[in-house]
């Protein structure tokens, strides 16, 4: 539940998913992750819109935005841009904190285990956009640790906001297709006493294989990892978790610790332990099934990053896998041996010219299409990074930040070359194979073959009978979804496009300031980007299901939302349509818009609980200007066990589909919150019970001739779910992007089961 520190301090345990506009997807993963009980150091987080706020009140926010758009434009003009971006971060210093501000940091720091103003604390940068599906934002924003007092704390936090503004953050942003206005969110946790940490992939960022953990680790704090300033040890365990595949050993030049007087500490290390491993067998393998434990929970591969002390291990970090890439052949280029050997860090083939540079200052030196060559690169390098053809570097593994980038890039990587910047020499004609982890003499014939950032697809996609949807909740995903063998979005999530739409802060906020139309405005053309790249292929839109707690975490929001002691049950879905039918109108109106363009947009209605409920939400649905639209189909979502009784009624009412939402009819059958971090053992989708209610809902309507899906996590995180669907003869299933290919196989392999036992069955062999 969101709980209100204060008016602009958000217990970081209280914000989700939901969050996310405002808080930025660094926050609101962590705040996913406990609770689902995961192992998160405690903390809590300064919302963006409270950023925005303090440079409206020192009035510089205007001045902050020209700036920032005009950094944009000057993104390839290395000199221009530094200037920009300097005197952007000075006006933010020169605005500072808000005195009340400064006091509730202070209140929520004391309240810290260990507290009293004495905790030790890492400060790290949440950015609106930051750790979502497509785009990580891998060590650009300001972060900081073994931080003590609030004279620091306040501080620190101000130079995040400051880092907004950052060379590399304005180029990274402009490479992402992200100019609009930048806004910061901060979260401040208790500081783990990391005598291990590093990354694991859940799946491997280098191939895109699916069926392995890649594990990296160091002595001391994670950053050295994640910084690329040592080459880490590499642990690659199979995805069951409980297996490792393969080690191998790296070296490492020192640790960072937390010293005597609280702050960082380097600390060379002896020979012995430069070269020993970290982590023993089993400890590698306990840290993947703590990452694949996250992908479940989220449904997609994650990047994650863990710190361990003794034998406890903390999740520090999490955020999607942003690229995924199927690595192109390694290709021989005739030259000889390789001159330079690595880690293959991001696929593809570039050829090009060797520019040996020290220092992300003398980023200028490289011309595009040079082959850039440096000891190691941190996120101050990215303005040159993406101008070069390749990247190599001395140290680092293959998940440390300039990895990261590369992938997302494009950029053909090798890192931990050891001696890269000593065995090739400025103007030396190279080809850098990122796939095979190898720099050879000469020009490639191919010049340059990068790998797209796209995940895995089939080649040649099997036919099935079962129709395969796609869960979306962002414009973003839409084209690349699109293009994937889908038949459709089987579960547009409403709840981004909605907060996205209302600029993150709480609806009745927006209709007190009479901006109804910009709201309906904005959320249309959302839509547009979705609808368009899929028709004529269906979406079916979700209408706003956000709980009160959620709600809350809006701008505005406590003010209006009430305070439920179990808001998974409480004030949400089609109930709340009825007590508030202005809000619904307008989500109405802009679906209709949208529809007066593409007629592939269809809508279902959340959480029904009864007849009398869907009835009212149905003649709202028919007096608005959605209700004239023929051949829009009207679903229903299946969490509440009561569709077990009432589904012939709703189909009565006109209904058309019934799409089951497995996260919730799970946790209503089984009665366990889904949240609750004590009873998580108990949550189970695959209990015989949630089976029953699931088969009695597709052969319901089967019986009554409605389409019938699932949408929920479960065909996602278990593939093998859909051998239960098809036997219970569902009409489609709805998975996130991530698992369209596994989706497609299982179900493929269900329906030639289904067949084969038929023809296998006596009556068969009778006939």
């Amino acid at each position: 539940m969101t709980t209100l520190v204060g008016p602009a301090v958000l217990d970081l345990a209280g914000v989700g998913a939901g969050a996310a506009p405002e808080v930025g997807g660094k926050a609101a993963n962590l705040g996913e992750l406990i609770a689902a009980g995961l192992p998160v150091p405690p903390g809590f987080v300064v919302p963006a819109a409270v950023y925005l706020d303090a440079m409206s009140r020192a009035g510089v926010r205007e001045e902050l935005a020209q700036l920032h758009e005009r950094a944009v434009a000057a993104v390839d003009d290395p000199v221009e841009l530094a200037a920009l971006c300097r005197r952007a971060a000075e006006t933010v210093h020169r605005a500072g904190l808000p005195a009340e501000l400064v006091e509730q940091i202070r209140v929520a720091y004391a309240a810290l285990p260990d507290g009293s103003g004495g905790a030790t604390v890492a400060v790290r940068s949440s950015a609106v956009g930051e750790d979502g599906t497509d785009a990580s934002f891998a060590g650009m924003n300001a972060s900081f640790t073994n931080v003590r007092g609030t004279r620091a704390l306040v501080e620190r936090i101000l130079r995040c906001w400051a880092s907004l503004f950052g060379a590399r953050v304005v180029a990274y942003r402009a490479t992402r297709g992200y100019t609009a206005e930048p806004a910061i969110a901060v979260v401040v946790q208790l500081m783990v006493r990391a005598d291990r940490a590093g990354v694991a992939f859940t799946a491997d960022p280098a191939t895109g294989r699916r069926d392995v953990v890649v594990v990296e680790a160091a002595f001391g704090q994670g950053e050295v990892v994640v910084s690329g300033a040592v080459e880490p040890d590499t642990y690659r365990v199979g995805a069951s978790g409980t297996r490792l595949v393969a080690v191998r050993v790296g070296h490492q030049t020192h640790e960072i610790v937390r010293g005597e007087d609280g702050g960082d500490r380097t600390v060379p290390l002896e020979p012995g332990r430069a070269d020993a491993r970290v982590l023993s067998d089993e400890e590698a393998c306990d840290v993947a099934r703590l990452a694949l434990r996250v992908q479940q929970h989220f449904g997609v591969p994650q990047d994650v990053e863990w710190a361990m002390t003794g034998r406890r291990t903390w999740l520090v970090q999490a955020r999607p896998i942003t690229t995924l890439t199927e690595a192109p052949a390694p290709r021989t280029t005739g030259g000889g041996e390789p001159l330079v050997r690595g880690l293959a860090a991001s696929p593809g083939t570039a050829s090009g010219r060797v520019r040996v540079l020290t220092s992300p200052a003398e980023g200028a030196a490289l011309q595009a299409g040079e082959v850039l060559v440096a000891p190691m690169t941190n996120p101050d390098w990215l303005p040159t990074v993406r101008r070069a053809a390749a990247l190599v570097t001395d140290h680092g593994g293959t998940t440390c930040h300039a990895a990261v980038v590369a992938r997302e890039l494009g950029v053909p990587c090798i890192v931990g070359a050891r001696d890269a910047t000593a065995g090739l020499s400025d103007g030396q004609l190279v080809t850098v194979d990122g796939s095979a982890g190898e720099v050879r003499p000469g020009a490639s014939a191919v010049t340059s073959v990068r790998a797209e950032p796209q995940p895995v697809a089939i080649a040649s996609p099997e036919s099935i009978g079962t129709r395969l949807y796609v869960n979306l909740a962002m414009p973003e995903q839409a084209e690349a979804a699109a293009a994937r063998p889908v038949d459709g979005v089987g579960l547009l999530r409403a709840e981004f496009l909605l907060t996205e739409a209302l600029g993150g802060r709480h609806p009745r906020e927006v209709l007190a300031r009479g901006e109804q139309e910009q709201f309906v405005a904005a959320l249309s053309t959302a839509l547009l980007r979705i609808t368009e790249p899929f028709a004529p292929r269906p979406v079916v839109y979700r209408a706003t299901d956000l709980r009160s707690n959620e709600f809350r975490g809006l701008a505005g929001g406590a003010a209006h939302e009430p305070d439920e002691h179990n808001p998974m049950i409480g004030y949400r879905g089609a109930y709340r349509y009825l007590r508030e039918p202005d809000l619904f109108a307008l989500e109405l109106r802009a679906l209709a818009e949208v529809r007066d363009r593409t007629t592939n947009l269809h809508l279902m209605i959340p959480f029904v609980r009864t007849r009398w409920e869907l009835e009212a939400c149905l003649e709202l649905v028919e007096s608005s200007p959605l209700g004239s639209h023929r051949g829009m189909h009207r679903w229903v979502m299946a969490e509440v066990p009561s569709v077990l009784h009432w589904l012939p009624a709703y189909v009565d009412l006109g209904i058309d589909g019934v799409s089951i939402g497995s996260n919730d009819l799970t946790q209503l059958v089984l009665g366990v919150d889904r949240d609750s971090a004590e009873c998580a053992e108990l949550y189970d989708e695959t209990d015989p019970a949630v089976l029953a209610a699931v088969e009695q809902i597709i052969t319901t309507a089967r019986r009554l001739g409605i389409t019938s899906s699932l949408c929920g996590q479960a065909p996602s995180a278990h593939p093998e779910y859909a051998d239960h669907l098809v036997r219970a003869g569902i009409t489609s299933i709805s998975v996130n992007p991530d698992a369209i290919d596994a989706a497609r196989r299982a179900i493929g392999a269900a329906e030639r089961r289904v067949l084969l036992e038929a023809a296998r069955s006596p009556g068969a062999q009778a006939r």
